[in-house]
């Protein structure tokens, strides 16, 4: 585990940051939007957790939120570096965990009939953002991998995580006993 002695260090005045394995790159590089965008995912996964949410989906974040740190640790290296550098990645596991707390949730909640607005219970509708930083978390990896490679379930395990922040903030709102919200097209 990573110690840290110092916050600052002076060193990225210059518009620079140090990727993992010791590169120094523009702080507005593909990359590091990329894993900002990562933390801002896992910030705003803070911010709902502090709303008192279901005890079921708290567990669920709460691992969310350290695979999120995985995630990032993933990004933040070069592939060429990750063989010299026993850092925590994305694994299919990660998905396939993801895959199966989505089909649980769904389960509780049901088929949609329409489209649902966001919103509801605080908690809810916090997921809806954090859903929707999630989609962008995604588009800024697709945009790294235009450029360089990635690891090879980062944007799967993003994927799979707006769709399980959808259906958890589906479920806050049926715990809560929220009704949805449902898109009207007629407006």
């Amino acid at each position: 585990m990573p110690r840290l002695t110092k916050i600052y260090t002076r060193k990225g005045d210059d518009g620079t940051t140090a990727l993992g394995g010791g590169q120094r790159v523009p702080k507005n590089s593909a990359r590091v939007t990329a894993y900002g965008t990562v933390d801002e995912l896992n910030s705003i996964l803070g911010v709902a957790l502090a709303f008192d949410l279901d005890p079921e989906l708290a567990t669920m974040l709460a691992v969310i939120q350290n695979e999120l740190f995985h995630l990032g640790s993933d990004l933040c290296f070069l592939e060429e570096d990750k063989t010299r550098f026993a850092i925590p990645q994305i694994e299919a596991r990660h998905v396939e965990r993801l895959e199966g707390w989505i089909d649980q949730l769904n389960e509780a909640v049901g088929p949609l009939a329409n489209f649902i607005l966001p919103g509801g219970a605080v908690g809810a509708a916090q997921l809806h953002v954090a859903r929707t930083i999630c989609r962008r978390a995604e588009r800024d990896v697709t945009t790294l991998h235009a450029i360089e490679p990635v690891g090879t379930f980062v944007n799967a395990y993003l994927n799979r995580l707006s769709d399980l922040l959808f259906v958890m903030a589906r479920f806050e709102n049926l715990r809560k006993a929220r009704p949805e919200t449902l898109w009207d097209s007629h407006v």
